[in-house]
């Protein structure tokens, strides 16, 4: 044995087992600190300190749902549109027919204290009147040339503007039947033209004898 390297031997031996127990000490240490962590977050899974810890996702904002579309509303068909009619001609009329034949008087008038008689006389005055009015200012024409009670066919293809059909009225045209009225149909219409400013409205001005 070399005595001379004993010491060396030694002082190596106690440096060995100086870090061996400083590495121990440290062990003990950290051990001790990672469980007092532990136990002060409640975890049983040891945490290690990260040096960049990442970022915790932002909860997103949420986003309104859309608006479902609207269904369109349906909106009803338009009425067919309708011209104002002019009255003046049908005014116009009825005051020529006051005039010639008191017309409007005779359709006014309370005839229930008169006789039949009496009725008829006063609807003689007006169907003349009447009648002359009507020659002047129009052409009327029966529609039917046949006579009233008398057999008519109706032909295939026919006007229905020109005759109605009452009864039994089955199949098709041509149909045979009875003529109960010729009807008419206006052919010259001519009413005297109207004066600016005149007022259709006065179909007969108030009388007053003074």
């Amino acid at each position: 044995m070399n005595l001379e390297t004993g010491p060396l031997t030694i002082d190596l031996l106690h440096l060995v087992l100086i870090a061996a127990v400083i590495f121990l000490v440290i062990t003990v240490i950290r051990i001790n600190a990672v469980t007092k962590a532990m136990i002060k977050t409640g975890t049983s899974t040891p945490v290690e300190p990260s040096a960049n810890p990442e970022p915790q996702p932002q909860p997103q904002p949420q986003s309104e749902p859309e608006p479902e579309p609207e269904t369109p509303i349906e909106q009803p068909a338009s009425a067919p549109t309708v011209e104002a009619l002019n009255t003046d001609s049908a005014l116009q009329l009825l005051g020529l027919l006051q005039k010639e034949s008191r017309f409007i008087d005779f359709t006014q008038e309370d005839l229930t204290d008169l006789s039949d008689a009496e009725i008829g006389a006063v609807a003689r005055l007006i169907q003349a009147g009447s009648q002359k009015a009507l020659a002047h200012y129009f052409t009327l024409v029966p529609i039917a040339s046949e006579l009233e009670e008398s057999p008519i066919e109706i032909p295939v293809g026919f006007d229905p503007a020109h005759y109605r059909l009452n009864g039994n009225v089955v199949g098709e045209a041509p149909f045979n039947g009875t003529l109960i009225h010729r009807g008419w149909r206006v052919t010259r219409c001519e009413l005297p033209k109207i004066a600016q400013g005149h007022d259709t409205t006065i179909l007969a001005p108030a009388e007053v004898e003074l």
